[in-house]
């Protein structure tokens, strides 16, 4: 797989996997307009992970699609961040009881957001014009996803006593994943030294700033992170992507040349 290629595939599993996630409070939002707001997040998601595959399509030509890069690839062959994969709830989210938590959900756009807005604009410099062009509209987009989930960090940080200490144990659960944005892959660093890609750990200050000034805003004590460092963007996931998969994947597989 090339530079470009297998780079791409990194950040359009990010979107999707995501985007997938945040699809499953459709329906189920605390109050309607967040239902709505959540909506809008995962199509902004799931556009920007469109983008990117039809990219990487048209890089790798033969039978190619965007569709065939979603659907029919297997966990391993996934590269997204471990982070992102996670359910909202469960044996995992540490504090909540519900099969969905919304100070998971919140603390996971907000911690991701804050580093694709700056990784955005950095690849709007991107030595590969199309992949420029797709940071330049998902930078727009971004930029609303951290502006909603940091109003709701604030929000439920600085709320009551029970949403103040269900954000906290969101992230105690989380943060440690974080680590996997500044551990290099080598993706990533053929990326890079092409010209295509960005040094991660060039943002990790501003992503710092970003992240302690909020969580100062909200009450919430920033955990200190040690232990196993996840490496899904090695192929290396939890098993909770291949639920995810499974699910997200089931239809296209029973119907391989369904239309629609």
């Amino acid at each position: 797989m090339s530079t470009a290629t297998d780079y791409l595939l990194h950040l359009a599993d990010n979107a999707l996997v995501l985007g997938q996630r945040n699809a499953e409070w459709c329906g189920h939002g605390p109050i309607l307009e967040e239902d709505i707001a959540l909506s809008n997040v995962s199509l902004d998601l799931i556009g920007q992970a469109r983008l990117l595959y039809q990219l990487v399509a048209s890089l790798q030509g033969g039978d190619a699609t965007e569709d065939k890069l979603a659907y029919f690839r297997d966990t391993g062959e996934f590269r997204n961040y471990t982070l992102l994969e996670l359910p909202h709830s469960g044996p995992l989210s540490g504090y909540a009881h519900a099969s969905l938590d919304y100070g998971t959900t919140i603390v996971r756009n907000f911690l991701y957001s804050a580093l694709m807005a700056l990784l955005w604009e950095a690849l709007e410099k991107s030595a590969n014009a199309d992949l420029a062009a797709i940071a330049s509209k998902s930078l727009k987009e971004v930029r609303y996803h951290l502006r909603h989930s940091r109003d709701w960090l604030v929000r439920l940080g600085d709320g009551t006593d029970e949403s103040h200490a269900r954000t906290q144990a969101a992230l105690d659960h989380l943060m440690p994943y974080t680590q996997e944005f500044w551990t290099g892959s080598p993706a990533e660093a053929a990326a890079f030294a092409a010209g295509i890609g960005v040094d991660l750990q060039t943002l990790k200050a501003d992503w710092d700033g970003i992240v302690d000034g909020a969580l100062t805003e909200a009450t919430l004590k920033r955990p200190l992170l040690e232990g196993y460092v996840s490496e899904g963007k090695k192929g290396l996931h939890s098993e909770h992507l291949g639920f995810l998969l499974a699910e997200m994947q089931s239809l296209a597989r029973a119907h391989p040349n369904g239309n629609w």
